[in-house]
């Protein structure tokens, strides 16, 4: 039997930063299982605070350190024979054994917890972070409410759920908004960066607003929306499978009037940023990738985008995923 067409020309699991966890999410002296990048993974904090991000399974007989495994002091026990690994995968103790043998490890991964948010680097070449995600003010600000967490599993691709920052048409045609903006985008290495100007409605009438978003390759964005209230949304989006992506957002709002006006305004804008990706869900799950688009006039730079992407994929594993989509090896001019 012939293998059928990948929904996308694009590898499935691009370079980048991308969320696997909240801060909250993992105690000190806690584990839990991650998966991410068609990987089983475990997320441990040791009893000092350190993180750790590690392959899952034990390399003993199989077992998954994230279901059942516990933290003994700055180490993860296996759940099945008491293996110890310390933060960088090693096996540093086999409470019946004399000698931990030499491959007695597992895979570290690459991390960094900032902005609420626990964040792991993921390449398919193995090179290292060639950028990094900055750290924001506004979560240790006591001018800033407390954050407000959101996650969704999508049946979709980083990159198609990121082309709709530049998609400023899409607002008003698929999400009601009252007006056509314009969009302001400009690519600085792996970062895309827009400035555009929306118009919500909300309880208090029409309020006009801009919108700042900046996008850290398709892992990691911020967005500022001032108008009525000042608020910081940042997105996440991690390829969990072949098929599926785990959406985080996070919230804060800039307080004003009030604790309860303060979360009241909070839950408004969250409750309107939920109901326009609950729009672009069907979408996303159930479109073909275009390419090229039929742009038109008004559609935004989906061109200028699109480029900017290529950065994201190893050269060699791109033309693989063109030639299994298309049919054909990556024309030369698509290369380097």
């Amino acid at each position: 039997m012939a293998e059928s067409r990948p929904r996308f020309p694009f590898p499935r699991y691009p370079t980048g930063w991308f969320q696997v966890a909240w801060s909250s999410d993992v105690e000190p002296g806690q584990a839990i299982p991650v998966e991410a990048f068609g990987q089983a993974l475990v997320l441990f904090r040791s009893a000092s605070g350190e993180l750790s991000l590690l392959h899952a399974h034990c390399p003993h007989m199989g077992a998954h350190l994230g279901h059942g495994g516990e933290v003994d002091g700055e180490t993860l026990v296996c759940p099945f024979h008491a293996w110890k690994f310390d933060t960088s995968g090693e096996c540093v103790e086999i409470p019946y054994a004399d000698k931990v043998p030499k491959k007695a490890k597992v895979a570290c991964w690459t991390i960094q917890e900032k902005n609420d948010v626990i964040l792991a680097w993921h390449d398919l070449e193995g090179r290292p972070p060639s950028w990094e995600i900055p750290t924001l003010p506004e979560f240790e600000d006591d001018e800033w409410s407390e954050t407000w967490h959101r996650k969704w599993r999508i049946k979709t691709h980083n990159q198609e759920m990121a082309e709709n920052m530049v998609d400023v048409a899409h607002f008003k045609y698929l999400h009601g908004t009252k007006n056509l903006p314009e969009a302001s985008v400009v690519r600085e290495g792996p970062v895309l960066k827009m400035e555009t100007q929306t118009v919500m409605e909300t309880p208090a009438g029409e309020v006009t607003g801009d919108l700042s978003a900046t996008a850290y390759g398709f892992g990691y964005s911020i967005n500022r929306f001032s108008g009525l209230v000042e608020t910081l949304l940042s997105g996440a989006v991690v390829p969990v499978d072949e098929e599926y992506c785990d959406v985080r957002f996070t919230f804060l709002v800039k307080k004003f009037g009030g604790h309860s006006i303060t979360r009241g305004v909070g839950k408004a804008f969250i409750a309107e940023i939920q109901r326009q990706l609950e729009q672009d869900t069907p979408v996303w799950e159930n479109k073909v990738y275009i390419d090229p688009p039929l742009l038109c006039s008004g559609d935004g730079p989906v061109g200028l985008f699109r480029q900017w992407c290529k950065q994201f994929y190893p050269e060699a594993e791109y033309a693989k995923t063109y030639e299994a989509f298309y049919g054909k090896p990556l024309p030369k001019a698509q290369t380097g």
